[in-house]
């Protein structure tokens, strides 16, 4: 799956709203104080917050005090939704084969693709992951959060064991 700059950039400004209503701070985030936590422009944070208010994950607070605020708690949020709100498309589209048969009307795989299988279990494995991982979750440290992910996704990180620590890598919790 290749990530946007759009999702990438707005995850990030998603998270910066809800790392502030963690730390127990009821004000709003500004467009301007996300913009400078993330080194990006005011109009492009504006962007992307009109598309996570539109689907409904930030609303905004009005007054000399106001901003943006997450509309639900971080831990009901989902960061498939987050994506899809950022237009995250999906990693294989089964029309894929229909639109792209080559020079015959219908792929010479059709009948029997091994690769349109490994798309298919990669895209469930992925929508499975990211719809169970939660905008809390994320707000932690790369280290605790790898141990969440090789907890939920094993076969992605230490050979397919199911471990605390990742052997490949080293990172989460002994």
């Amino acid at each position: 799956m290749k990530v946007t700059a759009q999702e990438e950039y707005g995850l990030r400004c998603i998270l910066q709203i809800a790392r502030r209503q963690r730390n127990g701070q009821a004000s709003p985030m500004t467009l301007g104080e996300i913009a400078r936590e993330e080194g990006l422009t005011v109009p492009y944070v504006a962007k992307l917050i009109r598309r996570l208010r539109k689907a409904g994950l930030v609303r905004s607070v009005l007054g000399r005090t106001g901003g943006y605020s997450l509309r639900r708690t971080a831990d009901t949020i989902s960061l498939a939704e987050v994506l899809s709100a950022l237009g995250g498309g999906r990693l294989y589209d089964t029309s894929y084969c229909d639109r792209h048969a080559g020079d015959l009307k219908v792929c010479t795989h059709m009948g029997d693709c091994s690769i349109r299988s490994l798309w298919g279990v990669l895209e469930e494995l992925l929508e499975k992951v990211l719809g169970r991982t939660m905008l809390s979750e994320l707000i932690s440290s790369e280290k605790t959060m790898h141990a969440v992910l090789d907890e939920r996704a094993p076969v992605a990180c230490n050979g397919g064991a199911a471990t605390v620590r990742c052997t490949d890598c080293g990172l989460g919790e002994k």
